[in-house]
């Protein structure tokens, strides 16, 4: 991952989790508040109410490689803490991938698309 770091201590998750905002649809949560650099961190955590560690892997995995393809559509300067719910086990990489997206959107995390210009002109 190019703008991304990995959040991995105790402390980093607490801080995004009490000074974060947070969002949640069928499969994911997602806490998000601002780190002051110009780069991203990421945090992933898959409890064992998703599954056997097989499956939490699976899901980490899911993931961290949807989060990986829509990278360079974020803003960066944030830090972010995805919660995979009980749900998450039984989805696809499609439903996961469509789920981060959403908590992207609701969260205007997304760059704006550049507009393209028209061959005409």
């Amino acid at each position: 991952m190019k703008h991304t770091e990995s959040l991995k201590k105790n402390y980093q998750f607490r801080y995004v989790y009490n000074r974060g905002k947070s969002m949640a649809n069928r499969h994911l949560v997602l806490y998000l508040v601002k780190n002051g650099t110009q780069a991203n961190r990421l945090g992933i955590s898959v409890s064992k109410k998703v599954g056997k560690s097989v499956v939490r892997s699976h899901v980490t995995r899911l993931i961290r490689e949807s989060y990986r393809l829509m990278e360079d559509e974020l803003k960066l300067g944030y830090d972010l803490v995805v919660i995979a719910r009980a749900n998450a086990a039984d989805a696809g990489y499609h439903q996961i991938s469509g789920s981060l997206r959403h908590l992207f959107k609701k969260q205007q995390l997304l760059l704006p698309l550049p507009e393209k210009k028209n061959a005409d002109s």
